[in-house]
């Protein structure tokens, strides 16, 4: 596979993926208007893909060690092509909240088998750019996302976002013809405990968003009647069980938890203080968040090099020392100007894009080659569930400060993303001191 080819192209995918959603998120308020429905049912449309996309991404991942990634990716792309034509001509609620759903079934087969394969088939003194790359379209998407959505709907309608989303039908046959050919092994696929994932992100997810103590109830019986059915099952499970006797795992997947609470609650953040405190225009908080994500575009294909050459801990250690420095500087210098967005935005996007990748091919780096499709697949889900963790959080903090100056309100959110940091940090560094440990345990046992 010539992966100097197929990885821009993919990137381009996760790039069309990832816009899929930034883009409906600033268009929520004007599908509400256009529907004429309650803001509850418009966050509906969010918070159904948020939680088809993070499980679709997971079962991809795990349907990888079995089936063939080009026959994974027809799926998965094809469903994503036909429910976003389908969502041209979408005029109603249930009509859009079922194209969501559709298009969340498809679309987390390039996030799930994106790492898979470059795993898989690209060779490890090339796999940190590889990797980078597709980090990079995830950091342009959550940068560009916001003043595309706002152009496009306010000129086209919602519906116009799903012309955007076609776009991956152009990707898809290309991807087809360069990616290698796999033979088909004996699918040993586990469908109870894949339907006790679903119930147990899904449940959590809603809980989260919607604050319910009722659901996070619900949430905890399912993970008791998993742990259960993990412990009695003797055959192969959806989610390996071996991955929570791997310390040095479990300790990725925690920093990769943090980042994605950072990464998603800085972007929930920023547009709102941009509006609410500098009185912004949606185009013009795209402005102030596009250059960051365009810088991380222009850099990534020299950290993916550095990521290579230096080493994926000292980047991890390095994008969490900047991520820290602009968090603080949020907390305590948020009111005094737009550009100290703009500015931390180019120092946050690029490191946390790095912090990303560097995280993602030390885990492919410590797990047995075996086992890489399962633990990716699980650290995904862990790092998705992050991310909406974030934004609910981040969103019932900002309501508890009604009775305080807002600007002061917006900075004590940053105060507490910048104690996750460095609790995250913490643990980089930790895993650091026991890392070479587990490097040559796990090639032992490759």
């Amino acid at each position: 596979m010539n992966d100097r080819v197929v990885m821009p192209i993919w990137m381009f995918g996760i790039f069309i993926v990832i816009m899929n959603t930034t883009m409906f998120n600033v268009s929520i308020p004007s599908i509400i208007k256009t529907l004429d429905i309650t803001a509850d049912l418009g966050s509906w449309i969010i918070s159904s893909y948020s939680i088809g996309y993070a499980l679709s991404t997971m079962i991809y991942s795990r349907l990888s060690d079995s089936i063939p990634l080009r026959r994974l990716l027809m799926v998965g792309l094809t469903i994503l092509g036909l429910s976003s034509i389908i969502g041209l001509f979408a005029r109603d609620f249930n009509t859009l909240l079922t194209v969501r759903i559709l298009q969340s079934a498809g679309a987390g087969t390039m996030s799930g088998l994106g790492i898979v394969m470059a795993s898989r088939y690209i060779p490890y003194n090339r796999r940190g750019r590889a990797i980078t790359m597709i980090s990079t379209g995830s950091a342009m998407a959550f940068g560009l996302g916001p003043i595309m959505g706002g152009v496009i709907s306010d000129y086209f309608g919602f519906n116009g976002l799903f012309a955007f989303t076609c776009l991956i039908l152009l990707v898809f046959p290309v991807l087809m013809r360069l990616l290698p050919k796999e033979e088909l092994k004996p699918l040993k696929f586990d469908v109870s405990g894949t339907i006790l994932t679903i119930v147990n992100a899904s449940t959590l997810l809603i809980a989260v968003m919607q604050r319910s103590l009722f659901w996070f109830i619900g949430s905890l019986l399912s993970f008791a009647v998993h742990a259960w059915y993990l412990r009695r099952v003797k055959k192969e499970t959806f989610i390996n069980p071996k991955l929570f006797t791997k310390k040095e795992y479990l300790k990725l997947t925690m920093v990769g938890f943090c980042v994605l609470v950072l990464n998603l609650g800085n972007l929930f953040l920023m547009p709102l203080a941009l509006a609410n405190l500098a009185a912004k225009s949606a185009i013009a908080i795209g402005l102030t968040i596009a250059p960051g994500a365009i810088l991380t575009v222009f850099l990534s294909r020299f950290v993916g090099r550095w990521i290579d050459r230096y080493g994926n801990i000292r980047f991890l250690l390095i994008g969490h020392g900047i991520l820290a420095v602009v968090l603080a500087v949020f907390s305590f210098a948020l009111v005094a100007s737009p550009m100290v967005i703009l500015i931390g935005y180019l120092f946050f996007s690029p490191s946390l894009s790095a912090t990303l990748s560097s995280l993602n091919n030390e885990t492919t780096q410590i797990l047995p080659k075996q086992m890489i499709g399962s633990g990716m697949g699980l650290m995904q889900l862990i790092q998705f569930f992050g991310g909406s963790f974030s934004v609910a959080v981040c969103g019932i903090i900002l309501t508890m400060q009604k009775n305080i100056p807002l600007g002061l309100a917006y900075e004590n959110v940053y105060r507490i993303l910048l104690v996750v940091c460095l609790l995250s940090l913490a643990i980089s560094v930790w895993y650091k001191q026991t890392a070479s440990n587990s490097k040559s345990q796990s090639q032992m046992t490759v």
